[in-house]
């Protein structure tokens, strides 16, 4: 009897999936989406170079010739310039700059002990004498009227009649006479290649005669005023009426 049960099992068992074989079929699946693209590849090799391009008898094809290079033209004629462009606004003003090293300390051409002092030169001179001042020699003075500096030696020597530079640099001199007789003088220098002369001749008056020079001068060179010969006559070289002669200069810088 046990039997017999298992093999009514054993039936069931292999009909069922010969059913299911002919009930049970699946559909097919829809096609799955595009992926995304792939990376770029690695950079092929450099090919080789091309030949050199000759040029060939016979005809040419007109599209290599546009493609060859050609030599570089001449340089064209310069354009006509453009309108003046607008003037832009002005900027902001720049920060200050740093102030400068200070300069070396200045040194004076004179020194009286008390430090450095201004560099002064001038005298004036008169001469009030009868006599006619002889030629060539150099006119002597009463006391100077100005006579720099004024402690020391002096620049001009009355006596001598000569102004001897001490503070090298430009100088003004000049003079005036007054006599009745024709009177002719001269501003005599060792800076000076000639002497330079001035005249004034007699109309019967007082005759009045000045001149001036400005001359560079230095240290120890010499200025004085001579009287010259030219068209006076020996009577008025004896002449014993009053003459007067004002010599004059001072430093400019």
């Amino acid at each position: 009897m046990g039997g017999y049960y298992g093999l009514v099992f054993l039936v069931v068992f292999t009909l069922i999936p010969a059913r299911c074989d002919e009930s049970c079929g699946a559909r097919d699946g829809r096609p799955g989406e595009a992926g995304a693209p792939g990376r770029d590849g690695y950079p092929g090799a450099k090919g080789e170079e091309g030949e050199t391009a000759v040029m060939l008898e016979g005809p040419v094809d007109e599209a290599v010739l546009r493609r060859l290079k050609g030599e570089a033209g001449g340089r064209g004629q310069q354009g006509v310039m453009g309108h003046k462009g607008y003037r832009g606004h002005l900027g902001a003003a720049g920060q200050p700059g740093e102030p400068g090293h200070p300069g070396a300390e200045g040194k004076g051409i004179l020194s009286g002990g008390q430090g450095a002092q201004v560099a002064r030169s001038a005298f004036s001179a008169i001469r009030t004498h009868n006599s006619y001042p002889a030629f060539g020699r150099p006119i002597t003075y009463g006391p100077a009227v100005v006579n720099t500096p004024e402690d020391g030696d002096k620049d001009f020597n009355e006596a001598t009649g000569h102004f001897t530079c001490r503070v090298p640099g430009v100088y003004y001199f000049t003079f005036h006479s007054m006599a009745k007789v024709s009177m002719c003088l001269n501003i005599a220098s060792q800076a000076l290649t000639n002497s330079l002369g001035f005249c004034d001749y007699n109309k019967n008056t007082d005759q009045v005669l000045s001149g001036g020079v400005v001359l560079q001068l230095t240290a120890g060179q010499k200025v004085w005023l001579e009287s010259f010969s030219d068209e006076q006559t020996p009577r008025e070289l004896k002449d014993s009426q009053a003459k007067q002669i004002i010599f004059s200069g001072f430093l400019l810088f």
